[in-house]
């Protein structure tokens, strides 16, 4: 019987029966039992204000403006780096700063509440500045996407703010300084006052120059503008001071983690740049069958990391430096380079600590942490001139930093042209012997080096494949210097002993992406190692076959130096070619004739087939790899083709191939 009919019709009621039905008793169960909870695990939401209050500290945390009035601040100059030269350029304006009668911090824009810039002219005299690198194809680097998104979504009143930018790219590439341009633009459309031209530093060319030049023009009319003048103090500030440990526990010392201490040994996930996972080596093998280069592959094994990937995704790794070079500079400068110690800000209220994870030994900062292999940049060798002894050894060094005609061309063709590195000038100048605290210092950051990946998700799931050359030249000096990275992963052997070689790797997410649809043909243009990402997107196409799905066309041109030698991957992309996954494989051997042969020579000569199916069928078309040259002339060819066959102007059909660009059909993974 309901409870409806017990409640209406009292009188029927059977005196055995009970005053509760059993739903009465459930729901009154039920009522008592959430009463229950509520008494005794109500208190358990009471901390949510402390949750605020957190947040709340947070949130001030994360205010530049409140943080440059606490500590006098009147210059913050913000930077957007991938590979830290931003980020160097960046603290080198802060600290010029000084010079001025002014006082500058560098700042992260990924670590602050960027809408607050329109609070800037309430700090007199104040002044933004922004060193903002170009990523990939004309993105913003990591740090500074959500910046960039906030700028593009927002409409925010910046009158008042004075600003500049100089922007760091790379000429060969597509959107030269496009983040730079956009940022530039983008702040004075939003009424913000730009008090210096921007700056365009090109690393094709020589970008140090480019700053020094920008910089020495830029920190005069700043003078102008503010009407003050140099103080003409040029003598070196420390933005660290030495301290140096005697009886730590070997548990609290850094050893080459990157973030977290002992993260290397305790994983967690998620992993990315600021925690990598180490990736045990599974495969290390030479693809290359003759020639003095070394060509190789290796799969790293990323089982039970809940690391995903995409084709056309890149692998950062976190290389080390040669112990070899190491060692040699503890003993040129006469130094223990296991003494355990901290460089710590003399700022306390910077968010930058240190230089690098302390403590940590001399040994570990310039093995793991210090770029000790690229020649160093002007500013480096300014600061270490009063350390040389010898009068002449000073004024050059002196001089290669200065923005004088013959300073700059010294420093070009004694540092750069020479690929001279720290220990070559050290070597080089016997009276420069700098403490060693002091250049590790000065050094910039080793950073992650990034590789397109060589295989398909779908394929292989637990494993991320890299195709790499060895980097390995003489200098004009008689040294031979090698590649940081690729010597080090040339030396990661898989073993047998129960030792696993590993690789501290994190995915970097990319656009260079396969259609949509299955069904669109895509032409692969890849020479040489720029066959990568295209072994995981024809790999991914024979997957989606295997599945039942309709394939478009899938064409690749490949180029080598000789058939016999060099041809990556020959053995797999013949298989592809007879099952049919690859429509056509097109390989230029370069050196195996007397003239010449290209890719974009091969491109030419099947035109009518690629206009067909750029034009008719909708095809995708990818590039990878050098951008100064191959890059290039393989556009031009496409620009020909579209102008034989398709009947246009050189004009138009520069303008069709950009069409493409923005359509997502043309895309590019190059470097330089």
């Amino acid at each position: 019987m309901s409870a409806a009919n017990s409640a209406n019709t009292p009188e029927l009621m059977d005196e055995d029966e009970p005053f509760f039905s059993n739903l009465d008793i459930f729901l009154f169960s039920l009522i008592a039992g959430l009463l229950v909870y509520w008494l005794i695990f109500r208190k358990k939401v009471e901390p949510i204000p402390e949750f605020k209050k957190l947040d709340a500290q947070t949130t001030r945390e994360t205010s530049f403006i409140d943080k440059m009035k606490k500590t006098g601040k009147n210059i913050v100059v913000f930077y957007g780096s991938q590979t830290g030269t931003a980020e160097e350029f960046s603290n080198r304006l802060s600290k010029d700063a000084h010079r001025y009668g002014m006082k500058g911090m560098s700042a992260d824009p990924e670590e602050y509440d960027m809408s607050e810039l329109s609070r800037l002219p309430e700090i007199e005299n104040s002044l933004a500045i922004f060193c903002m690198a170009t990523y990939g194809e004309g993105d913003p680097t990591d740090n500074s996407q959500d910046f960039y998104d906030w700028l593009q979504e927002g409409d925010a009143d910046f009158t008042g703010v004075k600003y500049t930018v100089f922007a760091l790219g790379n000429k060969t590439y597509e959107h030269y300084n496009a983040m730079g341009k956009y940022v530039d633009k983008r702040l004075a459309e939003l009424g913000a006052q730009r008090i210096f031209d921007l700056g365009m530093g090109d690393d094709d060319g020589n970008l140090e120059e480019d700053f020094v030049s920008w910089r020495e023009q830029f920190w005069p009319a700043v003078c102008e503008h503010f009407g003050v003048e140099a103080t003409g103090e040029e003598s070196s500030i420390r933005q660290y001071e030495l301290k140096v440990h005697s009886d730590l526990n070997m548990n609290k010392i850094y050893t080459g983690e990157v973030g977290r201490l002992k993260s290397f040994e305790n994983q967690k996930p998620p992993f990315d740049s600021k925690n990598p996972f180490l990736a045990p080596v599974s495969v290390n093998r030479k693809l290359n069958k003759a020639g003095d280069r070394h060509l190789m592959h290796l799969e790293l094994d990323i089982t039970g990391s809940k690391i995903r990937y995409e084709s056309g995704d890149h692998v950062a790794v976190y290389p080390i430096n040669d112990s070899v070079i190491v060692s040699r500079i503890g003993e040129v400068l006469g130094v223990d380079l296991d003494t355990v110690i901290s460089l710590n800000n003399l700022d306390e209220e910077s968010n930058k600590k240190h230089p690098f994870p302390c403590p940590s030994t001399y040994r570990t900062a310039l093995t793991h942490y210090l770029d000790i292999t690229n020649p160093p940049r002007t500013n480096v060798l300014y600061e270490l001139a009063q350390y040389a002894t010898e009068p002449k050894e000073q004024e050059n060094m002196r001089k290669m930093a200065s923005s004088s005609p013959e300073g700059k061309a010294l420093y070009q063709s004694w540092v750069l042209d020479s690929c001279r590195n720290i220990l070559a000038i050290l070597e080089d100048l016997p009276s420069l012997r700098p403490p060693i605290d002091h250049l590790c210092e000065l050094l910039p950051r080793l950073q992650a080096r990034y590789y397109s990946i060589a295989s398909s998700s779908k394929v292989h799931p637990n494993s991320i494949h890299i195709c790499a050359v060895v980097v390995e030249y003489e200098t004009k000096t008689g040294r031979v210097n090698k590649g940081v990275a690729t010597n080090w992963l040339k030396s990661k052997m898989p073993t047998d002993n129960g030792h696993k070689a590993t690789v501290p790797m994190y995915i970097r997410k990319s656009q260079f992406r396969l259609p949509f649809k299955s069904t669109n043909p895509v032409i692969m243009v890849g020479p040489g190692t720029g066959i990568a990402p295209f072994m995981g997107f024809v790999q991914e196409r024979g997957w989606l076959k295997e599945q039942g799905k309709e394939v478009g066309e899938t064409v690749l041109y490949y180029g080598c130096r000789h058939k016999n030698e060099d041809f990556l991957y020959q053995e797999e992309l013949e298989e592809f070619e007879k099952t049919g996954v690859l429509t056509a494989l097109n390989v230029a051997f370069s050196r195996d004739q007397a003239e010449k042969v290209y890719v974009q020579h091969l491109l030419k000569k099947s035109k009518e087939a690629v206009w067909r199916l750029v034009h008719t069928d909708n095809a995708h078309i990818y590039i990878c790899g050098d951008a100064r040259n191959m890059a290039r002339d393989v556009q031009n060819a496409f620009y020909e083709i579209a102008e034989e066959l398709g009947g246009l102007s050189r004009a138009q059909a520069v303008d069709y191939i950009k069409k493409l660009m923005t359509k997502g059909r043309y895309s590019q993974d190059v470097w330089s």
